[in-house]
């Protein structure tokens, strides 16, 4: 887990807890008030504050029924509260608290909207009709303005946060999209190659089976293996395309990932150093997996002279570790690097993940212990 992931865990682990302890102190001056008061309705709103704040500690594995719970709760207190002659106990701190925290996760996480909107009316309606179990007809409706107002506030964060996940799904979904439609652009491509070799093959067996019939059966054993081949990349390709996945662009060589490097350093990018490995040449890698390391490349140098102008140098090299190929990319000397990894970072990397995953890879983008920027893809094989 790389150190932006650390620092974002505990944010929110911190968030999280501070939390509690407010709503948790909002229970405690329930409590001194429901003792203070001696009275039944106070200790129903205590009750109803005690089981919000374990609703609000539970949110986030079960959305819907602690909600629910609290909802019913907090109904049946004010129907009880009402039944009681001569009460004046007005809502709980802690069960107000919870009710909004709910409305805000609610409004934000549940699917779908609709149910969300519902679940958000309701607390709202909860609310207003607690603001009843005072007793006394003005007091009563200035505490209801209050409430929806509070309501109105938690509503419109759930709304607003509810919004911008919808953006960051559309995003990532088109980003996807546009893998797809390049891939089904490019499919033709990547039969005409292996069907011309396929037929070349075949042409060069009829030929040599006028003067050598020995050697027929070695030129059908590599027509057979090239067939194969354009299979297994077919069915790879189009799997991808039924499983809404990222695709690759065919047709990609080592001297065009050179050339990329030469050109990303002639034109104004910091100095790169490209190695690769002495067993890694064009026939040792499948066609799909070396385009996809030169599209992870290429998105690796665009982010380095978008998101770090102040970089230094840029180390990349690629090798064969352990039956895997390895593609690492650093980059060093830069200013402080503000992006995140792939899962929080940009959407290049996002489609580039969805590339390396495709064919049974692994992508990280992340900050090194030594302070560099990384990005590293892994394919089998």
């Amino acid at each position: 887990m790389g150190e932006s992931h650390r620092v974002v865990y505990w944010i929110r682990r911190l968030s999280e807890i501070a939390l509690l302890c407010w709503l948790g102190l909002l229970l405690l001056l329930d409590l001194g008030i429901a003792v203070a008061g001696n009275s039944p309705e106070h200790l129903l709103s205590f009750g109803c504050g005690a089981y919000g704040i374990y609703a609000v500690w539970r949110r986030r594995r079960s959305r819907v029924l602690p909600y629910a719970v609290l909802l019913g709760l907090s109904f049946a207190a004010t129907v009880a509260a009402a039944a009681i002659p001569g009460g004046d106990a007005g809502p709980g701190l802690a069960e107000t608290g919870a009710l909004l925290v709910l409305t805000v996760g609610g409004l934000r996480w549940i699917e779908p909207v609709k149910s969300a909107a519902i679940f958000a009316v309701v607390a709202m309606l909860m609310l207003e009709s607690s603001s009843g179990r005072i007793g006394q007809s003005e007091p009563s409706l200035a505490l209801g303005f209050l409430l929806f107002f509070a309501w109105s506030m938690a509503a419109g964060v759930g709304a607003y946060l509810r919004f911008q996940m919808e953006r960051r799904r559309e995003a990532v979904h088109s980003v996807r999209r546009a893998e797809r439609l390049e891939l089904a652009r490019e499919l033709h491509d990547l039969v005409a190659h292996h069907i011309t070799g396929i037929v070349v093959q075949a042409q060069a067996a009829k030929v040599v089976a006028e003067a050598k019939p020995e050697a027929v059966a070695p030129a059908l054993d590599a027509i057979a293996n090239a067939g194969a081949d354009a299979l297994t990349s077919m069915r790879r390709l189009v799997g991808v395309l039924r499983a809404d996945e990222a695709a690759r662009t065919p047709g990609t060589r080592l001297a065009d990932m050179r050339v990329l490097v030469e050109r990303f350093s002639a034109h104004g990018g910091p100095r790169v150093a490209f190695e690769v490995g002495q067993d890694i040449t064009d026939d040792t890698l499948p066609p799909e997996v070396l385009t996809t390391l030169h599209r992870v490349l290429q998105e690796s140098l665009t982010n380095v002279r978008r998101h770090a102008p102040g970089t230094g140098w840029v180390e990349a090299d690629l090798r064969r570790v352990d039956r895997c190929v390895r593609l690492r990319v650093r980059n060093y000397a830069s200013a402080s690097d503000v992006r995140v990894s792939r899962l929080g970072g940009g959407f290049g990397l996002v489609g580039m993940a969805e590339r390396v995953e495709a064919l049974g890879g692994r992508l990280y983008a992340g900050p090194t212990p030594e302070g560099a920027w990384e990005v590293f893809a892994e394919f089998p094989g």
